[in-house]
């Protein structure tokens, strides 16, 4: 029975291994909401890697201390949905939701290893913002993590572009927009108009998101 279990793994380890190889990239993050920054470096990382893909990928539970704390209580559904309106026009952006279906708190440790066990044939490219890239040190297992990854740090004012590890660098236009700021202004009753999508900024007034 071992033996024959052994020669299915050899089979499947063969085949995929004359499949052509696959670079997609991986943008994370709580997504509450998404907006224009978030697309416009998933754009430039996928045009400057030359990537095939990449995967927005949701947070269930971020694993930073006091986060449930300081970012509203949306359903997984109201965040997912927004991304999909957010990406729907772009071929080669989609979602996915390996953290959301797995629950509990979200480790990239542990997304990457469920990711390259069920797609051993694609070199994954995680996208962290420059002022990211120092804390590095402290994620679970990155030094496992590391060997099953390439990181791409997205460069920020302020912030040295050097790591102990191998950062694949990558220059994008800053735009100072982020998912805190449109909670604000949509709390303050403000327009979030080419800030996020129209298709976002409509969904978000619809469902009556972060009035409070």
């Amino acid at each position: 029975m071992n033996t024959q279990k052994q020669l299915l793994t050899k089979e499947k380890l063969e085949f995929h291994s004359n499949l052509p190889k696959r670079h997609v990239g991986i943008l994370g993050g709580t997504f509450n909401p998404i907006h224009l920054g978030h697309l416009v470096i998933a754009e430039q990382v996928y045009e400057q890697l030359c990537l095939d893909k990449v995967l927005f990928l949701p947070d269930k539970v971020p694993p930073h201390r006091g986060v449930k704390k300081t970012i509203p209580d949306i359903k997984s559904d109201d965040r997912i949905e927004m991304i999909k309106l957010a990406i729907r026009d772009n071929m080669h952006f989609d979602l996915d939701l390996t953290d959301i279906r797995r629950g509990g708190i979200s480790y990239t440790y542990e997304t990457i290893k469920m990711l390259k066990d069920l797609n051993p044939n694609t070199e994954y490219y995680f996208i962290i913002g420059g002022d990211m890239v120092e804390n590095l040190p402290k994620w679970s297992h990155i030094d496992e993590l590391i060997q099953m990854v390439h990181f791409v740090g997205v460069c920020r004012k302020g912030f040295e572009k050097k790591s102990k590890y191998p950062i694949l660098w990558v220059n994008t236009p800053e735009l100072e927009i982020s998912s805190s700021m449109i909670r604000e202004k949509v709390k303050q009753g403000q327009s979030i108009k080419y800030l996020v999508p129209d298709d976002v900024a409509w969904y978000i007034k619809d469902r009556r998101l972060y009035r409070e």
